[in-house]
């Protein structure tokens, strides 16, 4: 999701700095919002007026002093989303928002802790986000309201369509989708239908765009698993609970495009 939200911005003309803790990633990721950047402008998804802007990388938080927003990208891990949302309020200046891209974990549960818990705010962007143009916007109990004004005007720079949301887990969008894909998954599982011929039904029977295990295979089965896992802790329903096959596809490495490999086989610049 980093890459894409980096493309999206930088796409519009907004400077960005990628901060991640590994070089090696960060240097794949330069080259993955270049492929990013090229697919934006074949579909004409970035404004014909402004010039792409430019990206640059760092592996020191520190290096973040001085930005207008921040927005978290990392794995769905409460404890390591928190401990990053701490570290980086910590250098920017106070009234920055400060934005986690969380699918799943409520706002508010982000903001225990914090130094200043009124910064946070959720934004949800769809995966890819340099072509999916609205998103979900969540204003936790704690979040200030000149914070979700901030988030708006960024919003609007990067022409995006906003519908905002209150809090809960999995928000609207991953509270409906996630269980439709781990159902989708429990199917195959059980043989009543192969991976192409429930994409397939759902394609031409209920409209679908790409079918449900493409979109578990764009979203990464890793961070698919990792949000029901999420969901399921915290509403109890078991149908966030993750199915044995999605978590069987994890533990083998088959996490989806990005891997080359997950309900589907994949090549080129899905890897």
């Amino acid at each position: 999701m980093g890459s894409g939200i980096a493309a999206m911005a930088a796409g519009h003309g907004l400077p960005v700095l990628l901060v991640d803790l590994d070089q090696y990633v960060l240097t794949q990721t330069r080259s993955r919002i270049d492929q990013h950047l090229r697919h934006a402008q074949l579909l004409s998804a970035l404004p014909a007026d402004r010039a792409p802007a430019a990206v640059r990388t760092t592996t020191s938080i520190h290096d973040t002093e001085g930005a207008i927003a921040v927005i978290e990208a990392i794995t769905e891990q409460v404890d390591l989303k928190r401990l990053a949302l701490t570290e980086v309020s910590q250098v920017i200046a106070p009234g920055t928002p400060l934005v986690s891209n969380t699918s799943g974990i409520p706002i508010d549960e982000l903001a225990e802790g914090l130094p200043r818990s009124a910064d946070l705010a959720g934004i949800h962007f769809m995966n890819p986000a340099y072509l999916i143009n609205t998103v979900e916007v969540i204003q936790g109990p704690r979040t200030a309201p000149e914070i979700m004004a901030a988030v708006m005007r960024l919003l609007e720079e990067l022409d995006r369509r906003v519908i905002v949301v209150q809090d809960a887990p999995g928000f609207v969008t991953s509270r409906l989708l996630h269980p439709m894909l781990n159902d989708a998954a429990r199917i195959v599982s059980a043989g009543i239908a192969s991976v192409e011929a429930t994409d397939l039904l759902m394609q031409d029977c209920l409209g679908h765009p790409t079918g449900p295990l493409r979109t578990a295979d764009l979203i990464g089965l890793d961070n698919l698993a990792d949000s029901l896992t999420a969901l399921y802790e915290r509403t109890g329903e078991e149908r966030f609970r993750p199915c044995e096959l999605l978590l069987d596809k994890v533990e083998k490495g088959q996490l989806g495009r990005k891997s080359g490999q997950g309900f589907y086989k994949y090549g080129g610049d899905f890897s």
